[in-house]
C-alpha cells in the first residue's frame, strides 16, 4: 500500500470521527450528555473501520485524486452512503444500543459525505495548483487565450486550460454570438460579447482560438475575417468528424483549413448496425494508401474487426500503412499486401491468404486528364480490376463488396467517368444472381486528396503564384475524406441488394472561391498578393458535375446524409454483360482508344466523350459543355 492510500485512509478515519463527534455536538447545542458521550466513544470503532473497509474494497483508494471528477463524486457517494449504512446496522443489531440519538445518524451521513468529498477535492485543488509538478521550474510566459465560441467545446477546451494546461495558456475569457450568454461567467471566466465585437475588447490576449464546432462555413468564414482583422494569430480546435477517438483537446488546435470552410454538419452514425458487419470480420481494402482508402482503415478500426488486409501498388503507401500499424493500439491485426488489382492471380493468393468477408474497393485511376491520354490504363483498372475483385469475392463468399464511386460517372465526358459508371452496372449485374451483396457509394470529391485541387493551390500559393484554374465558372461537390469514409462504412451497413448509394453533398462549390479562400487564409489577397490565371478546360473535363441520372430516382434511407438511387431500366444480367466486358478489356489490351471508347459509348448511352483540345474548348467553353451534357 503507497504513502498516499495511507495517507487518505487517515484523513477518512479522522473526517469519520470528526463528523460524527459534529453531529453528537449539533443534535445535543454543542452540550454531550456524559451517558452520550460514552456512546460516541463507542460508536468510533464501527464507523471509523467499517468507512475504511467499504472504501478499500469499493476501489476508493485505487483512484487518482489529483483528478477528481464527476464520475469519481458519484462513487464517493455510493460508498460513503454503503458504509453509513453498515454503521446503521451495527447500531440497531451488534451493539443493540437501547438509548441512541436518532437524528446523529442522518447528521453524520451528511457530514461525512461533505467531509469526504472535501478531502478528494483539496487534494485534487493542491496538486493542480500548488504541487511542485503544477509549477514550472524555469516558468515561461503563459499565452493569453481568447476563446470564441462558449459551448460544449469551449467549456470542455476551458477546463483542460485551468486544470492540466494552465502553466501553458491563460484563459482570459469568451466571445460567444448568443446574447443569452453574455455577461455570463463559465468555469469562472467571463463571455464579453458577440464575435463582431472582438476587434473592440478591452482585454488584453495573444492568440485566438475558434471553438465553434458547430458553425456553419458562412460563420467560419465571418470568424476568420474577424480574426484577421486583429492581427492577431489564430486557431481552430477541429470537429468531432475529424476526432477518430473522439477526445477533444487543446492538443489537437490546427491552423484553419479549407475544409472548416466547408461547415459540413457532423456526421452521426449508426454505429451499433457498423460494428455488426465489421467486429470480428477480416476486411480487405484495396488502395489502402490512397486517400479514401486510409481513411477507411482508420475508420474501420474504430469498430475492432479482427484483420485489416491493406492492398496497394505503391511501395511507398505500403510502408505508411506499415509506419501507422506499429503506433495503433488497436487489437485488430493490420496486414500489409503491395499487389496490383489487374493481376487475377496475386488477388487470388490474397483471398485464399485471408479470406476476407467485407471488401472496400477503393483503387481507381481518377485524374481526368491523364486517363483520357491513357484510356486502356482507366479500363484496365477501374473496369478490370473491378471486375477480378468481384469474380473473386463471389468465388470466396465474402458477405458484402463496397464499390467506391464518383460524381464522375453521370453522364461521363471523359474515360474516367465512363470506365467507374461501367464499373457501377458490373456491380449490379454480378449481383443479379450472387450470395454476396454487392453495392457502390458514389460521391463527388474529397478534400486534400492528391492531385486535387486544394494541395495544387497550396504548392502554386507556396511559390508565390499564379494559382491556375480551368474556367472561372468551373463548380465541384466537396466533402471531406472522414466524412466520406465514414459514410462509406454506413453504406456497406445498410446495403442489401446491388444498391447505388448517393451521398448528400451540399451546395457545389466555385473552385475560383475555394483558390480565393485559401488565399487569404495563407494571409494573402487574391489578384494582389497572389494572381489567379485561367488556362481553358482540359480534354474530358466539364464544368459542372452532376450526380444522378435522368433514369435514376433518389430514394431516402434512414440516415439523412445517404440517398439510395433506384434507376427505371432492369439490371442487365452478367452473362448479357459479359460480353461487353470481354469486348472492352480486349480493346484495352490493343491499347486501341477509339475502339474503347466505341465499346463506352454502346455500354454506356449516357457517355458523350469530350474529344476536344482545351484550346479548342477554352475558345468557347460555356458551348461545349453543354454539348459534353446532352
Amino acid at each position: 500500500m503507497n504513502n498516499i492510500n495511507i495517507k487518505l485512509i487517515s484523513l477518512d478515519a479522522i473526517a469519520s470521527i470528526s463528523t460524527l463527534y459534529i453531529a453528537f455536538l449539533l443534535r445535543f447545542e454543542f452540550i454531550i450528555p456524559n451517558q452520550f458521550l460514552n456512546v460516541f466513544f463507542s460508536w468510533i470503532p464501527w464507523f471509523v473501520s467499517l468507512q475504511v473497509i467499504v472504501f478499500y474494497f469499493s476501489g476508493m483508494y485505487a483512484r487518482i485524486w489529483r483528478y477528481t471528477s464527476l464520475f469519481d463524486l458519484y462513487a464517493i457517494l455510493r460508498s460513503a452512503s454503503t458504509s453509513v449504512g453498515l454503521s446503521y446496522i451495527s447500531v440497531f443489531f451488534i451493539m443493540r444500543s437501547a438509548t441512541y440519538p436518532r437524528s446523529v445518524l442522518l447528521l453524520y451521513f451528511l457530514l461525512n459525505t461533505l467531509f469526504v468529498i472535501g478531502i478528494r477535492l483539496t487534494v485534487r485543488v493542491y496538486y493542480s495548483h500548488y504541487h511542485e509538478d503544477s509549477v514550472l521550474k524555469n516558468k515561461k510566459p503563459q499565452k493569453k487565450l481568447l476563446l470564441i465560441g462558449a459551448g460544449k467545446t469551449g467549456e470542455k477546451i476551458a477546463k483542460e486550460i485551468l486544470t492540466t494546461s494552465r502553466n501553458q495558456y491563460q484563459l482570459v475569457g469568451y466571445v460567444d454570438d448568443s446574447i443569452d450568454k453574455h455577461g455570463a461567467l463559465l468555469h469562472g471566466k467571463k463571455i464579453f460579447g458577440s464575435v463582431s465585437d472582438i476587434p473592440h475588447l478591452k482585454v488584453s490576449y495573444d492568440e485566438l482560438l475558434i471553438t465553434a464546432s458547430s458553425a456553419t462555413g458562412d460563420q467560419i468564414r465571418k470568424i476568420i475575417k474577424v480574426c484577421e482583422a486583429t492581427g492577431k494569430r489564430y486557431k481552430i480546435v477541429p470537429g468531432m468528424g475529424e476526432l477518430i477517438d473522439g477526445e477533444i483537446s487543446i492538443d489537437r488546435a490546427r491552423d484553419v483549413s479549407y475544409a472548416d470552410l466547408l461547415g459540413r454538419e457532423e456526421v452521426v452514425l449508426d454505429k451499433n448496425s457498423i460494428q455488426k458487419i465489421l467486429k470480428g470480420k477480416r476486411v480487405l481494402i484495396t488502395g489502402a494508401g490512397g486517400s479514401i482508402g486510409s481513411e477507411l482503415v482508420k475508420q474501420c478500426l474504430t469498430f475492432n474487426p479482427a484483420e485489416i488486409i491493406c492492398v496497394d501498388i505503391s511501395e511507398e503507401k505500403i510502408y505508411n500503412i506499415e509506419q501507422f500499424s506499429e503506433k495503433t493500439n488497436y487489437k485488430t491485426i493490420i496486414k500489409t499486401v503491395l499487389a496490383s488489382i489487374n493481376d487475377k492471380k496475386e488477388l487470388e493468393k490474397i483471398y485464399i491468404d485471408n479470406q476476407p468477408q467485407i471488401v472496400f474497393h477503393a483503387a481507381a485511376y481518377k485524374h481526368v486528364p491523364i486517363q483520357e491520354l491513357h484510356p486502356w490504363t482507366a479500363v484496365r483498372t477501374n473496369f478490370g480490376g473491378t471486375l477480378n475483385l468481384v469474380k473473386l469475392s463471389e468465388k470466396y463468399a465474402v458477405d458484402k463488396f463496397v464499390l467506391v464511386s464518383t460524381d464522375k460517372a453521370v453522364n461521363p465526358t471523359n474515360v474516367m467517368g465512363a470506365t467507374k459508371r461501367a464499373a457501377e452496372k458490373l456491380i449490379q449485374s454480378f449481383n443479379y444472381n450472387s450470395k454476396t451483396t454487392f453495392m457502390s457509394v458514389r460521391f463527388g470529391n474529397v478534400l486534400g486528396s492528391s492531385g486535387s485541387a486544394i494541395p495544387t493551390f497550396q504548392k502554386q500559393i507556396n511559390s508565390g503564384g499564379p494559382i491556375t484554374i480551368t474556367h472561372p465558372e468551373m463548380t465541384r461537390y466537396f466533402m471531406s475524406i472522414q466524412e466520406a469514409s465514414q459514410l462509406i462504412l454506413q453504406c456497406a451497413a445498410l446495403g442489401r441488394d446491388a444498391e447505388i448509394f448517393l451521398l448528400e453533398m451540399g451546395k457545389p462549390i466555385k473552385i475560383v472561391q475555394m483558390a480565393k479562400d485559401l488565399i487569404r487564409l495563407s494571409g494573402y489577397e487574391p489578384d494582389i498578393d497572389i494572381p489567379i490565371v485561367y488556362t481553358g478546360l482540359r480534354p474530358g473535363e466539364k464544368l459542372y458535375e452532376e450526380l444522378q441520372l435522368l433514369n435514376e430516382r433518389m430514394v431516402t434511407t434512414d440516415h439523412k446524409k445517404i440517398m439510395i438511387l433506384k434507376e427505371s431500366n432492369s439490371t442487365i444480367p452478367w452473362k448479357i454483360f459479359e460480353n461487353s466486358a470481354i469486348t472492352l478489356l480486349s480493346a484495352a489490351e490493343e491499347l486501341n482508344k477509339d475502339k474503347i471508347i466505341i465499346i463506352l459509348k454502346q455500354i454506356l448511352p449516357t457517355y458523350n466523350p469530350n474529344t476536344l483540345d482545351s484550346t479548342q474548348i477554352s475558345k468557347n467553353p460555356i458551348k461545349y459543355q453543354i454539348k459534353g451534357q446532352a
